[in-house]
């Protein structure tokens, strides 16, 4: 079974790499002879196999982390960066370089085609009293998987959520089959958005109920509520995702009191601790020219955001938990929920609290958002030390909840919808980069709203398929 398993991998690797590209080159493609080593996937062993594969779920792209201003690098650091980094860092108008293969891209769209074929799948399979149970959960993770992966493409790729133009913005391609002779043309923001929501609400009817069990790679209903809850608020639709968060909650809100944390230890929290509702990582490999290198301080010279370290109290645990010190001076990224250097871009309980403290803040309820603010706080600050928030205006309430929210979230892949999204709202967010060099500074500015919020395409994947046009970049 492990060898078959293996086997798999393969094939179902170079089968979802060639998923998009294929159908610009289709009677080159067709006109290959078929192997007897392809393996037909056709079993719920088999289905559950394939969503079981952590190397190709659980991962969610690193460019937006890398283009937000949470970390900041030296001049000799960025000059030695692969380019996509060296390039998204100062928010180049080309930040591939002509290089083709970008994760970014690839690694969702490999998810979802492993998820239409498990979708596509199960209709060959008749449903009995005996095998409905894992029928329906496998639909569920297919549709949930499914989503999950455009909702990252579409953070990236298309522009922020904006009711009044998602109808004709570019949103990303939206392939709901495994066939690969079908070209692939670039949806509708509109249509992007409604595809990962009705595939979470399809979801949530397939998924089992109760808390999230051990294997933290197979979702549950709650799972499904908890990105629903994260799509909706960047879609900046603040009472359903309000509603979506205070579900999960329901089923599942327990959280790490961080005063029992070992602090001593290279990474306090766990892998599997008991906030995680899913488990998933950032994309990369543990290399020098990776961008974990830039926010896991393997660079000597790459830091956390000065702005982001003094909005801690001396008192919040947070700021040892998260980050460590060099020369009691710099300090850069820890550890994660994701039990490594590696950073967590999963989906865990804190994260629906600050939802839901959001969600009633914009609504006016200033009391439920400080409530569930400083439940949160009360478990991150030093025992005895955190008094709470008072109870003041909703104004105040949402200004205290977002800042709360980067202290808690920073580092989790989300920083770039938030800054997309609050922009949006007039937040007026300017991100600048200063990088003294030896002989000029280089100064790199992203304006709010501007067009390099958007990605470009890879351009390997424009020239297999000139239906798909490319976002502008300033």
């Amino acid at each position: 079974m492990r060898l078959l398993f293996q086997l798999m991998n393969r094939v179902w690797l170079f089968l979802a790499l060639v998923a998009l590209g294929a159908a610009c080159n289709k009677d080159k493609f067709l006109d290959k002879k078929p192997t007897t080593t392809l393996l037909i996937p056709s079993t719920l062993s088999d289905f559950q196999a394939l969503l079981d594969n952590v190397k190709v779920f659980t991962l969610v792209p690193t460019l937006g982390e890398a283009s937000a201003d949470n970390y900041y690098v030296s001049y000799k650091a960025w000059q030695v960066m692969t380019t996509r980094e060296y390039n998204a860092y100062v928010w180049a108008k080309d930040i591939y370089g002509a290089q083709a293969g970008q994760q970014d891209w690839d690694v969702p769209y490999q998810q979802v085609f492993y998820a239409n074929v498990v979708l596509d799948g199960l209709k060959n399979i008749k449903m009995s009293a005996d095998s409905m149970s894992q029928w329906n959960a496998l639909e569920g993770a297919a549709l949930f998987c499914r989503a999950f992966a455009f909702y990252n493409l579409a953070q990236l790729f298309a522009p922020v959520y904006d009711s009044t133009t998602a109808g004709s913005d570019l949103g990303i391609p939206l392939r709901t089959t495994p066939s690969i002779d079908t070209l692939s043309a670039r949806s509708s923001v509109e249509a992007t958005y409604r595809q990962i929501l009705n595939d979470l609400h399809e979801a949530e009817g397939h998924l089992p109920g109760g808390v999230p069990g051990a294997a933290l790679n197979r979702p549950v209903v709650c799972c499904a509520q908890a990105l629903l809850a994260r799509v909706y608020l960047s879609m900046r639709k603040y009472s359903l995702a309000k509603a979506c968060a205070d579900s999960a909650l329901q089923t599942y809100s327990l959280l790490m009191d961080y005063n029992d944390l070992a602090k001593n230890t290279p990474v306090p929290i766990s892998q599997f601790n008991i906030e995680t509702i899913y488990q998933a990582s950032l994309l990369g490999a543990p290399s020098l020219t990776t961008y974990f290198s830039v926010i896991s301080a393997l660079y000597p010279t790459t830091w956390i955001d000065t702005g982001l370290l003094r909005s801690y109290d001396t008192s919040d645990l947070r700021l040892s938990i998260f980050y460590r010190t060099r020369n009691d001076t710099m300090y850069y990224l820890r550890g994660s929920y994701a039990g490594s250097l590696y950073p967590f871009g999963g989906l865990a309980v804190d994260e629906l609290l600050l939802i839901s403290a959001e969600g009633a803040a914009k609504a006016g309820d200033a009391g439920t958002a400080m409530k569930n603010i400083n439940t949160l706080l009360s478990k991150r600050w030093r025992k005895g030390s955190f008094t709470g928030y008072p109870v003041g205006s909703a104004a105040a309430a949402l200004d205290t909840v977002r800042l709360e929210r980067r202290k808690e979230l920073a580092f989790r892949g989300l920083r770039w919808t938030d800054l997309r999204r609050l922009n949006k709202e007039g937040a007026n967010i300017t991100l600048m980069r200063i990088l003294p060099g030896p002989t000029d500074t280089i100064k790199a500015t992203l304006a709010p709203n501007s067009f390099n919020y958007t990605l470009p395409i890879p351009p390997d994947v424009l020239s297999l398929n000139k239906a798909i046009q490319q976002n502008p970049r300033n």
